[in-house]
């Protein structure tokens, strides 16, 4: 017994010479190996310090002060998120949707039927009031108001004519007054001459009133012949091109599909408005000149400022709505018509 503690304590080691360590050193578990050894062979002692025993439940306690930093530490940034920004409150009282429509919008057509030789425009295309757009064969329009005017010409002649001879008969009638007076002319030349002008007279009236007659018709010729020039009826932008050259156009349907009735379609661009649908259960809420706030499908971000221009005095009984026209307070090249659109009534 005597060599067994003797033997234990050479295998004790000095603290007091050994460097301070943070952990366990590999001399404390030779130490443990040794006691588990002779305890195993005498059942012997297991012996251990004070100072052995503080530094191994030392450990316990830093890990646990560690784990209680890190959940301050989630705690903390947890913590420091920003709060969520409160949403601001909307001052609409009703939304709906509709579409973009223009108030002025003609397919152009010609008034005559005749074969289109030549077409002016193309899609996208600005034409201004009076811009030729397409042309029709005149040929037979322009040999008749030649015609006409040829009329005209010949009737002046006759005029000019009618009018030399009353001349010509006035002055017979004067000299025959003369010689009545003198008595070197009977009363019968005299009457016969005042015959004549008065013939003469009403002559040149008839013929007056022809000339009026072929001018109106030469009128009318030149007008025909206008028709065969097809232009645009106000300034706008040509939205769809429905002719082409060689074909036949024709104020109303007839020969088929192979007759055109329009040349061309014409939006002006200033005209624009929204057309909405509001279900008339809250139709009160909107009233003429109320603000609005427009945002169009193919730009959901941009608000557009608008005003209720009309309320339309009948109601829709199959979708039970009534409409709504809209004025846009800003011209854009964005805005096209038949768009779809978002609208909000504000506030009063």
């Amino acid at each position: 017994m005597n060599d067994k503690s003797e033997l234990l304590s050479q295998l004790k080691i000095d603290r007091s010479a050994a460097p301070a360590r943070s952990g366990g050193s590999p001399a404390k578990y030779l130490v443990a190996g040794v006691v588990v050894a002779l305890m195993g062979l005498g059942g012997g002692y297991y012996m251990t310090t004070a100072d052995e025993v503080t530094e191994d439940t030392s450990a316990a306690p830093s890990t646990a002060s560690s784990t209680a930093n890190d959940n301050a530490s989630s705690s903390a940034v947890a913590d420091a998120k920003p709060a969520p920004r409160a949403v601001p409150a909307s001052d609409s009282i009703l939304n709906a949707s509709g579409y973009i429509t223009a108030r002025r919008m003609a397919t152009v057509s010609a008034e005559v039927m005749g074969l289109i030789t030549d077409v002016a425009v193309e899609e996208g295309m600005t034409v201004t009031e009076g811009q030729v757009l397409a042309k029709l064969d005149d040929t037979i329009p322009s040999v008749d108001l030649r015609l006409a005017e040829a009329q005209v010409h010949v009737l002046d002649a006759r005029l000019e004519g009618a009018m030399a001879n009353l001349a010509e008969a006035k002055r017979v009638l004067k000299r025959a007054s003369e010689l009545k007076t003198n008595d070197f002319s009977s009363e019968a030349s005299v009457s016969r001459a005042q015959a004549e002008v008065d013939s003469l007279g009403a002559s040149i009236t008839g013929i007056r009133a022809d000339i009026e007659v072929a001018q109106l018709g030469a009128q009318r010729q030149r007008e025909r012949l206008a028709d065969h020039t097809i232009r645009a009826p106000f300034d706008g932008v040509v939205t769809v091109k429905n002719a082409q050259p060689g074909e036949i156009v024709s104020p109303s349907s007839a020969g088929g599909g192979f007759t055109r009735t329009g040349i061309c379609t014409i939006v002006d661009m200033t005209s624009l408005e929204i057309e909405v649908d509001v279900n008339e259960a809250y139709i009160g809420r909107v009233f003429q000149g109320q603000k609005v706030e427009a945002q169009l499908d193919a730009y959901p971000d941009w608000k557009i400022p608008a005003s209720v221009i009309a309320i339309i005095p009948t109601a829709d009984r199959a979708k039970a709505t009534v409409r709504v026209r809209i004025s846009i307070d800003t011209e854009d090249t964005r805005i096209l018509p038949d768009m779809g659109v978002k609208v909000a009534f504000m506030k009063a």
